[in-house]
């Protein structure tokens, strides 16, 4: 061969050389700086999670005083309270009240009940000083009356003028021995009120002095049943020792049913319409991150709340536990994962796969290349996204767009195929809607809210 015909085929060698290199290189960089992610087939389930706190379905309030808003106590300060978790016999004590307070108003009343007796023994007196003063000068007016009379009966002979002037003394005395009769009589009745109404305020002093005694006894509080003391929580924390007791909510402690429990959570106004009564649920107990326990969604709360330490608004839910176990306490911290869902095998790939414009696509790598690809999905969790169409098991797609992502040719999914796959996922839906609805009819609604004046405030 002669060398002027090598030179081309060097050069076409060295072109072809080139292109694999840059061809290799190229595919080298783009595997190794994309990241992907595989799609699996495994059971899928969309679940709303949320924290909650282990109480007992049913307690027995350890209640204050009922009556201190009667006395006019609206407040008070727990002296002394039995350490949390002890266990207690009915009648044995729980706490002590702090009676300053209510000491401090029984000594105002006895004052003001010695003072009413005073002015009492003074109206007695006053009254009987005035009586025996009428009374004698109605006896020196009937002795007058007397007297004249006599001189009117021995003045018969005496002249017309006479006669006439002493009976008009007589008549005199007469009037005014009536008039006296009527003030004794009226003064009687007004002194008879004047006691009356000092009586009465005594009376209105000794039912305050009689309430407050009785309240002064409920200030030592005792358990209403046998049972494990767990302190009352309020808007400021935990009730203990030292803890103001207010009147319009005097609960101390309570004394729950430990072989029934249920879990309080609250859930985020974004998820919580996903969340309905009859729901299953997976608890976990921070205590024991081993165990796991079942339960049913019992109530969900109609209205929001904004609560401490939640940055939007909450709803309340509780889930009853389906399970009974010794070592489960009250206040104990759950993590609750609330099934909305479940499929039993179903093609699933992560959140940050999947890209939409008009459509929903991931970015799939086919041989040495990255198709954009059109895909039906389904129902989502906080981690991955269903897959109905579009893609096969262990397909692989890309978590990020390529560089080149808005030259990349895009293969669409059959329209009947994705309306026939959508009108699937939604009898599902429905099937799985209907079958909760049926659900809800056989759940019972047996949570007891107790709160204070209702059925189980009990105090000693």
């Amino acid at each position: 061969m002669k060398k002027s015909q090598l030179v081309p085929i060097a050069i076409i060698a060295l072109i072809s050389l080139a292109a694999l290199y840059f061809f290799n290189r190229n595919t080298t960089t783009e595997d190794q700086n994309d990241i992907v992610s595989t799609v699996k087939m495994a059971p899928f389930k969309v679940s709303v999670t949320a924290s909650g706190e282990l109480e007992a379905k049913r307690s027995k309030k350890i209640m204050g005083p009922s009556s201190m808003r009667n006395a006019q106590i609206f407040e008070t300060t727990i002296q002394t309270l039995v350490p949390e978790g002890t266990e207690v016999k009915e009648g044995q004590f729980v706490a002590q009240l702090d009676k300053t307070e209510v000491a401090n108003k029984m000594a105002d009343v006895q004052s003001e009940i010695d003072k009413i007796l005073t002015q009492l023994e003074q109206a007695k007196i006053d009254t009987s000083i005035e009586m025996r003063s009428l009374r004698d000068q109605m006896t020196n007016i009937n002795f007058s009356k007397e007297e004249t009379k006599l001189q009117v009966e021995l003045s018969r002979y005496e002249p017309e003028a006479v006669i006439r002037q002493k009976n008009i003394e007589y008549e005199k005395i007469e009037r005014e021995y009536d008039q006296l009769r009527v003030k004794l009589s009226l003064t009687q009745e007004k002194n008879a009120a004047k006691i009356a109404e000092i009586k009465a305020s005594l009376g209105q002093q000794k039912t305050k002095m009689k309430r407050l005694q009785d309240v002064s006894k409920e200030f030592t509080i005792n358990a209403p049943a046998d049972g494990m003391v767990i302190y009352a929580r309020g808007w400021e924390g935990k009730v203990s020792a030292g803890s103001r007791l207010r009147a319009w909510d005097p609960v101390v402690a309570e004394l729950p049913d430990l072989t029934e429990m249920i879990s309080k959570a609250y859930v985020n106004e974004v998820d919580i319409s996903k969340v309905s009564v009859g729901q299953d649920v997976e608890i976990t107990v921070d205590a024991f991150p081993d165990k796991v326990y079942t339960g049913t969604v019992k109530k969900v709360a109609n209205i929001g709340e904004q609560l401490r330490n939640y940055d939007t608004k909450v709803f309340e839910v509780m889930i009853s536990v389906n399970e009974q176990d010794s070592i489960l306490r009250p206040a104990m911290t759950t993590g609750l994962d609330i099934q909305i869902s479940r499929f039993d095998s179903t093609m699933s790939i992560p959140l940050e796969a999947i890209f939409k414009d008009s459509i929903d696509y991931v970015f799939r790598k086919q041989d040495r290349k990255v198709v954009k690809q059109e895909v039906v999905t389904g129902p989502a969790n906080d981690i991955d996204i269903m897959i109905l169409g579009g893609l096969q098991r262990n397909d692989e797609v890309l978590m990020t767009k390529p560089e080149n992502s808005e030259t990349i040719e895009t293969q669409y999914f059959d329209k009947e195929e994705k309306k026939k796959l959508l009108e699937e996922l939604d009898n599902k839906e429905k099937a799985r809607i209907a079958a909760l609805e049926e659900k809800k009819k056989t759940v019972k609604d047996d949570i007891e809210q107790v709160k204070p004046g209702q059925s189980f405030i009990i105090f000693n």
